[in-house]
């Protein structure tokens, strides 16, 4: 079976990349973007950082900082508003996106509903996203959801509490700018959350069933490069070595998820994220051991591969002693990276219990658990609900 890969069309990686700018918009023929970012990075200069670039090469352009954590469809909204609504130079041809997955995710969708005027629901898995949208231009300034390589958006359906899915070569930014210098102000809390996603994008996209070579290449280096530095990111934030390979892995392991597809933990992490506002990354984290657990016989040599490539397992390990391994490692990180469960992160029990019906049902609906290497019935997944509570 052949692998259909889609990555943008230019990556500049490296400390001071983002200093490329005003040519790589010169590349794509642009010449007055609309920054998307948040009030946040407004604050602590990251955006000035990116506007002196601009002005410097004399780029005219505009801000639209109304994105927030887990985007709703609302906030998507109002930034396609203010991307049709043009500037005094005319239309906006481009968009940069700078800050988390969030803000690149809501970037990517404006980009395509500004164009092709449908809905996010419209837009959002079965249907499959065309390329039909603005350049997007990508600058992560956290290390984990890999947005900037992806062609997946996740949206929040506000009425329902439902994270749309979407997915499409039309969500592939046309640039993206992966500098890691822009990562080292992060605090402890984000470094930590957003580097166990990307973790568990390497290790998902390398039992998902729909591995191939190509993205398991790009999984396993970004596991030995995320593995022995993700502890070291957390407990010395300024360490520019670890937050650089961090930051690597974190791209490489967008890539091939991208390609391979998550599997169980993102499909149950969603609808916790929907309904009871835990960051993305951190409930992935929640969720990680229990699933893994729960899967290991289904894919056991490539979750001892996976074991080995994080550097919880020596090269000579037997899959078993690789799977031992690899428990003890995922619960010993989690418990390094100081990840609560659900209840010590304070949800209320009784309406977590009630909504376990509603969780599964929208998870099985995204078809990630479909990809996994042992596919959950709709009883599995309750009891996995269940027994990640803590």
């Amino acid at each position: 079976m052949s692998a259909n890969i889609a990555i943008p069309s230019i990556l500049q990686i490296g400390a001071g990349a983002l200093g490329e700018i005003a040519p790589i918009l010169a590349r794509l023929g642009c010449a007055n973007p609309l920054i998307v970012s948040d009030t946040v990075l407004a604050r602590i200069g990251l955006v000035g950082q990116l506007t002196v670039l601009l002005d410097a090469a004399g780029i005219a352009h505009a801000l639209f900082d109304g994105t927030e954590p887990e985007p709703s469809d609302a906030c998507v909204m109002a930034g396609v508003q203010a991307l049709l609504a043009g500037s005094p130079r005319g239309a906006f041809d481009a968009v940069i996106a700078l800050g988390g997955g969030s803000v690149i995710d809501t970037a990517k969708v404006m980009a395509v509903l500004a164009v092709s005027g449908r809905s996010i629901r419209e837009i959002a898995v079965p249907a499959v996203v065309a390329p039909v949208g603005l350049p997007v231009i990508a600058i992560p300034t956290t290390a984990g959801t890999g947005s900037e390589v992806t062609r997946v958006a996740v949206i929040t359906e506000a009425a329902n509490d439902e994270k749309l899915l979407c997915m499409g070569p039309g969500l592939v930014a046309a640039a993206a700018i992966i500098d890691y210098e822009l990562t080292l102000g992060l605090p402890p809390r984000t470094t930590a959350d957003t580097g166990l996603d990307a973790l568990t994008h390497a290790i998902e996209a390398h039992v998902s069933r729909k591995a191939n070579p190509f993205c398991d290449q790009q999984a396993l280096a970004a596991m030995r490069l995320i593995g022995p530095n993700l502890e070291t990111v957390y407990t010395d934030p300024q360490n520019r070595s670890a937050r650089e390979a961090v930051m690597l892995g974190a791209t490489l392991a967008g890539i091939a998820f991208s390609g391979a597809s998550v599997a169980l933990v993102h499909g149950m992490s969603r609808p916790i994220g929907a309904h009871f506002h835990v960051p993305h990354g951190l409930s992935n984290a929640m969720l990680l051991a229990k699933v893994t657990e729960f899967s290991l016989a289904a894919a056991p040599e490539r979750y001892a591969a996976c074991a080995r490539a994080i550097g919880f397992a020596d090269a000579g390990d037997d899959v078993v002693t690789a799977h031992a391994r690899l428990m003890a490692g995922l619960n010993r990180v989690v418990t390094a990276l100081e990840v609560p469960t659900l209840s010590g992160f304070g949800i209320d029990r009784a309406r977590y219990f009630e909504m376990i019906p509603v969780m599964v049902e929208q998870a099985l609906a995204s078809g990630s658990p479909g990809n996994n290497p042992r596919v959950p019935t709709a009883g599995e997944l309750a009891g996995l609900y269940e027994a990640v509570w803590g």
